[in-house]
């Protein structure tokens, strides 16, 4: 355990020369650290301040965390001084958590889910995680000739922002903790549900609001990366405090901010993802991986950071590769659409990224959608921040040609501070 976070001591310790982006998003939220009432939240600042571009920034409390951790392993968190220091922070906030509840926490190993798109085995986390998400769109969209209909154009939007749309309909009402209520993961995940959904989707108008679907027979800040050995081992890693800083609480002495994932349940009584003791949220953050549904073999390590954006990314830089033929730099390069519901006017919104024409967002409009549009600079964030590793061109010639070679490509999302290495 050592080996392993010694760089990461190293760094905090020492400092590092903050990027551009992540400069842009910390100065965005550093009202969270500045509040009054988080006296720990300078400890991430840099004279009351969020670092500029380049300045360098150092955690010493963060690296006495980590040299903790290395020394007691899960204890040194869950337990002892970091334990303590969370749970005072909590309860001077208001919050009901203590000791017992950290020293409770228990790891589970989950099984992904999978389904068949064109023979791309396509593997995401299960709920209570919303990769389902991806995959019940991905499922819808095999009912429709995409590459028929081009890419990106107002067509193709539209199917795929209204899939995105019927899918979220489903699992933002299904997806809750498995340990607490019965998910319908295979039933949501069968294609002739799929089929059924997708005869949902006018593809003239948009549609205002889906219901979600009766699967039973009748009577959201994010860090993914990703690495792939010389062996073929890939691991898809993703982490989150969520909205930005997350609760914007920092416990004294430890260096880092608490989370608040409790945010995406539901305190609707009766509804499956409803607040509980115990009970796990929906949760945003999705790593992915595909895989030849034939051979089995890996095909690429992938994710797209962003909240509610991660299975919408998921989507379309997938259908990027496999029905337009874009290697993983361009499928993470071109525009992309965000759907999301906005309570304020109980309507689902459409933001467009800087790049689609404006001819593609009047046909949309004229379709019925509420469009958002151009989003540009650094708001394109919204967009998603996704890395690829793909083993060998499969995405040339998908099922019509074998991959010519072993090579790994690599592509990193120009909305995000990132890169692609060989090592």
């Amino acid at each position: 355990m050592r080996q392993i976070l010694q760089p990461a001591i190293d760094l905090a310790e020492k400092g590092f020369p903050v990027s551009e982006i992540a400069s842009y998003c910390w100065k965005k939220n550093a009202h969270a650290l500045q509040a009054p009432g988080n006296p720990h939240g300078k400890d991430l600042l840099i004279d009351g301040q969020a670092p500029d571009h380049g300045q360098v920034f150092c955690n010493p409390f963060l690296a006495d965390t980590f040299k903790e951790l290395a020394e007691l392993g899960k204890r040194g968190f869950y337990e002892g001084r970091v334990a303590k220091a969370v749970v005072d922070v909590i309860q001077s906030n208001g919050g009901v958590m203590d000791l017992e509840d950290l020293k409770s926490h228990a790891t589970e190993e989950v099984k992904p889910i999978v389904t068949n798109y064109k023979g791309l085995n396509v593997w995401e986390i299960p709920p209570n995680g919303q990769g389902i998400t991806a995959l019940l769109a991905l499922n819808i969209l095999e009912n429709f000739n995409l590459k028929e209909m081009g890419h990106n154009t107002a067509h193709y939007l539209h199917v795929l922002i209204e899939a995105v749309k019927v899918s979220f309909a489903d699992t933002l009402w299904y997806c809750a903790d498995p340990e607490k209520v019965a998910v319908p993961t295979t039933k949501l995940l069968s294609k002739p549900y799929a089929r059924d959904r997708s005869k949902l989707i006018d593809l003239q108008r948009a549609t205002a609001k889906y219901n979600q679907g009766n699967p039973f027979p009748v009577g959201s800040d994010t860090v993914y990366f990703t690495v792939v050995d010389t062996q073929g081992n890939a691991c898809s890693f993703i982490n989150s405090n969520y909205m930005g800083f997350g609760t914007g609480l920092v416990p004294d002495g430890c260096g880092f901010t608490l989370q608040n994932r409790g945010a995406n349940f539901s305190l609707q009584p009766g509804h499956p993802n409803c607040l509980a003791p115990r009970k796990r949220p929906y949760h945003t953050i999705i790593p992915a991986l595909a895989t030849d549904a034939d051979s089995g073999e890996l095909l690429c390590s992938f994710g797209v950071m962003g909240g509610f954006m991660q299975p919408q990314g998921h989507v379309q830089v997938l259908l990027n590769m496999l029905e337009f033929g874009m290697n993983p730099q361009q499928a993470l390069d071109v525009p992309r659409f965000c759907v999301e519901y906005d309570r304020k006017v109980d309507a689902w919104l459409v933001s467009l990224e800087d790049g689609i024409p404006q001819n593609i967002t009047e046909a949309l409009i004229a379709k019925g959608h509420r469009v958002v549009a151009p989003v540009t600079g650094h708001n394109r964030s919204m967009f998603g921040r996704g890395q690829i590793i793909t083993k060998g061109d499969w995405w040339r010639h998908w099922r019509i040609l074998p991959s010519s070679s072993n090579v790994f490509w690599a592509g990193s999302d120009p909305r995000a501070d990132g890169c692609a290495l060989g090592y």
